[in-house]
């Protein structure tokens, strides 16, 4: 009885330490609204496209323009909204939204992040359009892979099936935006529900 109750504590106070070195207020509901996000943006993007007069879809035309601009859009709502759920989420359980675990958290999921968008607007600027989804793909799920230590475990997963996409993305160069609004726009909705249902409902 004793023993059993030596396991109890040790399993309690192994679950009270990972608990301390991760951030777990993460927003699974606001992963499913910016997969939601992102169709939405492939889906335009894409009537752009079908759209355009030209042959090339050069920096100066009016299609790149608005393309780089969904994207922008896509990204600031996909964030803010992340931002304001997710510290909903910290202040029902009681947690801070900025502290030590959610540093860690940022830092090691932003290094990876900013190196890929660094890499893909050198690709654009070169001209290696067909480069951009499967580097910004595989650099997204290394930044997810890299800051999954210290949050929800579901973020791990995510990171390998973007890097998985990404790398299959590079035999496939034409379907950029098909994989794009698989790995941003499904993944996201996927694992974000996932994640909604086992922790966000409790």
């Amino acid at each position: 009885m004793e023993n059993k109750n030596y396991l109890e504590d040790l399993k309690d106070i192994k679950q009270m330490m990972s608990q301390s070195t991760q951030f777990i207020s993460l927003s699974g509901l606001s992963g499913v609204l910016a997969g939601f996000y992102a169709l939405i943006g492939a889906v335009y993007v894409n009537h752009l496209i079908n759209n355009h007069q030209e042959t090339f879809i050069t920096f100066e035309s009016l299609t790149f323009k608005k393309i780089t601009l969904t994207a922008i859009v896509v990204l600031l709502t996909s964030l803010i909204t992340a931002y304001v759920m997710t510290a909903k989420k910290a202040k029902s359980v009681g947690e801070s939204i900025w502290n030590t675990s959610s540093k860690r958290l940022l830092i090691n999921f932003a290094i990876p992040l900013f190196t890929g968008g660094i890499f893909a607007l050198i690709q654009l600027k070169q001209g290696h359009f067909g480069i951009i989804a499967p580097a910004t793909l595989l650099f997204y799920g290394l930044a997810c892979l890299n800051a999954s230590k210290y949050t929800l475990r579901y973020v791990r997963y995510l990171g390998i099936t973007e890097i998985i996409l990404g790398l299959i993305a590079t035999e496939f160069l034409g379907y950029g935006l098909f994989f794009w609004a698989l790995g941003f726009g499904i993944c996201h909705i996927v694992y974000g529900a996932i994640m909604y249902f086992k922790y966000d409902r409790k």
